[in-house]
């Protein structure tokens, strides 16, 4: 009887470290492909809608998939003046009210998965929080993504709604404040994670 006990303890911690072994094994390192990627501004003003692109991002993905997928690791970080409207006024602007003297990077890190919907076996729609840093301050938010897996490459899309004045950004004005921001602003991106 005692031995039954032993070998059912002994094939149990087998099988967990095996399992164990195996998400470790199977979690995948991936590193955001700059030229690929694409990450925008989008806002208004009482003259004319407006968008800023990325010219300069980096990021790091870590993921496993089984049955679902788990997503361990995501951060991505934007240069702040890499930020181009196409109009040098605007994008001067834009970095004075980003302070980015003091303040190079914007950045967003993963904190937790709080759902994961599978569409097939290669997309996923996940809702996931974590902490977002803008011009110095740091606010936790919750995000829609859809993560598509294509062979060694996996892509983010999403967007994300909120206002300047969360992260303590005065909205930018122009022409002796005749041309004036709106507080709101959404950012877009499509994200192309590729294997380490």
């Amino acid at each position: 009887m005692n031995n039954s006990i032993k070998s059912k303890v002994f094939f149990l911690a087998l099988l967990v470290s095996s399992l164990f072994s195996f998400q470790i094994a199977s979690s995948q390192n991936y590193v955001l492909n700059n030229s690929s990627s694409v990450l925008e501004v989008h806002g208004t003003s009482s003259l004319h809608d407006w968008t800023l692109e990325t010219e300069k991002q980096s990021g790091k993905l870590v993921m496993a998939v089984s049955e679902t997928l788990e997503i361990s690791t995501l951060t991505i970080t934007v240069e702040a003046e890499s930020l181009k409207s196409g109009k040098s006024s605007m994008d001067n602007n834009t970095y004075e009210a980003l302070n980015t003297d003091d303040h190079k990077t914007m950045n967003f890190n993963l904190t937790s998965v709080k759902q994961v919907d599978k569409l097939s076996d290669h997309s996923f729609k996940v809702s996931a929080s974590g902490k977002m840093t803008i011009s110095g301050v740091s606010k936790t938010i919750t995000i829609g993504v859809t993560v598509k897996l294509e062979g060694d490459k996996v892509l983010l899309e999403g967007e994300k709604s909120f206002k300047m004045t969360d992260f303590g950004i005065d909205p930018p004005k122009a022409l002796l404040g005749t041309i004036k921001t709106g507080d709101d602003i959404k950012i877009t991106f499509n994200s192309v994670f590729e294997k380490k």
